[in-house]
């Protein structure tokens, strides 16, 4: 068996949404338009109208039955829609639909990143004064540290550079930085500060909760003519084929790894086992990882990530192996003279 990993997009999900909100009012407008002129107008592909159509056929309203669904006739090349479910009506929210939408929008203006962060809390003051619900007792707290991210949000905003205490996971320590900030941004629930690395000379991502200590400088932020957004559409970590590759004899139970990690080859081995192949920052990040899995996870290869492992294991099995220091004690003193004990008379 060889699949590869799941990788989603939430760009591409958010842009197809769009498109299908907006298909219906256009194709209502337009019966009977050619797909090759709707795909032109839209900006897709004619494959990719066919496929928009095909989901927008099993879209409509709760009950999902034949009556309930949008639907549309087909002649030839042209399409037609024949029943809308109502999307032409202006929408209308009921209580916990609005507070729901509140609570999304509130947690959307609090996140690190949005670019419009103005026109997110307009559309969030309308809808509240819509539904009346200005001064609701909601409040959003993202999982994150909020004291950071707020400091940070503020010294990106201000223009400042920054003098960060930071750790990092991949060697295990902890190192002094001056950074030049890009941006905010909230990738997988976790917020980033994306900036210019004076040390490293090089644009860099520095979580959030891995920042021990921040100093705003006195100085701004200047940001080399080369410095350049990382792509974060798939994710932080973009395996790239100049980084160690490691594969790994993995049980049922450790299959976890395939969703959690982007794993460049997966298959099965004897019975229950997988070999799983997947792209690592270094080798010593792979020990750690390793180490941590349980017994139902081997080494494969590289050799060396092997050897590091065993040598980890086998120091700390020693450890274990070696009786504890009891602790010394001084010898009891001699038992004193009753006479001399009882002091004088």
């Amino acid at each position: 068996m060889t699949r590869p990993a799941a990788r989603g997009g939430s760009r591409t999900s958010a842009d197809r949404l769009a498109r299908l909100l907006n298909l219906v009012p256009y194709l209502l407008a337009r019966p009977g338009i050619e797909l090759a002129e709707a795909a032109r107008d839209l900006g897709v592909t004619e494959r990719q109208l066919r496929e928009d159509l095909e989901l927008l056929w099993v879209c409509g309203l709760p009950g999902y039955g034949p009556g309930d669904l949008i639907d549309m006739a087909f002649d030839g090349d042209r399409v037609t829609i024949t029943y809308d479910a109502g999307i032409d009506r202006p929408l209308r929210l009921t209580p916990d639909e609005a507070l729901a939408l509140v609570v999304a929008l509130r947690m959307l203006a609090e996140t690190p990143g949005v670019t419009n962060r103005e026109a997110v809390e307009r559309a969030l003051a309308k809808i509240e004064n819509a539904a009346d619900l200005v001064g609701a007792p909601v409040e959003v707290r993202l999982p994150a540290d909020t004291r950071r991210v707020e400091e940070l949000r503020a010294a990106v905003e201000g223009g400042r550079a920054l003098r960060i205490t930071y750790y990092t996971a991949a060697r295990d320590e902890t190192t002094e930085r001056t950074i030049d900030p890009l941006r905010m941004l909230m990738v997988g629930g976790r917020a980033y500060v994306e900036a210019w690395c004076r040390r490293a000379e090089a644009v860099r991502l520095f979580r959030a909760d891995r920042i021990d200590a921040v100093t705003e400088l006195d100085e701004p932020a200047v940001v080399p003519p080369q410095a350049r957004p990382h792509d974060l559409s798939e994710g932080v970590f973009r395996p790239s084929p100049d980084l160690p590759l490691i594969t790994l004899r993995i049980g049922r139970g450790e299959r976890w790894i395939t969703e959690y990690y982007p794993c460049e080859r997966v298959e099965a081995g004897d019975g229950d086992e997988w070999l799983v192949s997947l792209r690592v920052t270094d080798l010593a990040w792979a020990r750690r990882f390793v180490l941590g899995l349980g017994p139902d996870v081997a080494v494969v290869a590289p050799a060396e990530l092997a050897e590091q492992v065993r040598a980890a294991a086998t120091a700390a099995l020693d450890a274990y192996a070696r009786p504890a220091p009891t602790a010394r004690r001084d010898p009891e003193p001699a038992a004193a003279d009753p006479a001399v004990a009882a002091g004088p008379r």
